[in-house]
């Protein structure tokens, strides 16, 4: 991409009023980007079924094969890097909430896992005061499934993710959850906007399944790809 559509997709990102396509700012599309953005969104390669991390064939990778997370399965939607970055970005800390529909409807194109409850990355309420909402909560609400937004809690104001290095991410999470629900043979899938390590899902997940939980999937907007 050239550095003057990247710029000048990075204005319509930042003074989008709603109208036109929010990439490229054609005059007209049925959605908030144009059937030609939405097509150069940065697909993931072949991913293994339960990291999302680029695995030959869509095999289950060497680490999780070694090491198994608490989680069974991702499904993520696209690569955390430019654009998807910069729509990301502008839900969580622009409040563009019209993204949240969209970034729904993206996941609804897929086939969803059959889950008994969606819960939202919870947010501590120290951080959720400063945002003033939950982008999580705010895409699970357009999915039509029911969704747990209460029976799970963030307890621990923990360090952003990104200011750690990876090796010190588990370390920080740990203890950060609590389930209030008695999850006993359910399936449970877990929402969030961007999944880097995969520790705070992993943490959330083992919490999750202390409470009884038997199966547990993330569904993600956007995934990092070390490169």
């Amino acid at each position: 991409m050239s550095s003057t559509l990247l710029n000048t997709c990075v204005r319509n990102v930042q003074a989008w009023a709603g109208e036109d396509c929010l990439l490229c700012g054609a005059e007209t599309a049925p959605e908030l980007l144009c059937p030609a953005c939405i097509g150069e969104l940065p697909a993931l390669p072949e991913s293994c079924p339960r990291c999302a991390l680029p695995s030959p064939a869509g095999a289950v990778c060497g680490n999780c094969l070694n090491h198994p997370p608490h989680f069974d399965a991702t499904l993520a939607l696209w690569r955390y890097e430019f654009p998807c970055d910069r729509l990301v970005q502008a839900l969580k800390y622009r409040a563009r909430l019209a993204l949240a529909g969209f970034f729904a409807r993206s996941l609804a194109s897929r086939p969803l896992p059959e889950v008994d409850l969606i819960v939202p990355m919870p947010l501590h309420p120290k951080r959720l005061a400063e945002r003033g909402f939950n982008q999580a909560l705010e895409i699970a609400r357009h999915l039509g499934r029911p969704i747990e937004p209460r029976g799970v809690l963030r307890v621990k104001d923990t360090l952003p993710q990104t200011e750690l290095p990876y090796e010190e991410r588990a370390k920080n999470v740990r203890g950060a959850f609590l389930c209030r629900l008695d999850l006993s043979g359910a399936s449970v899938a877990v929402l969030d906007d961007v999944m880097t390590t995969g520790a705070t899902l992993n943490e959330l997940a083992r919490v999750l399944k202390r409470a009884g939980a038997t199966r547990v999937e993330n569904l993600v907007i956007a995934r990092t790809v070390l490169r």
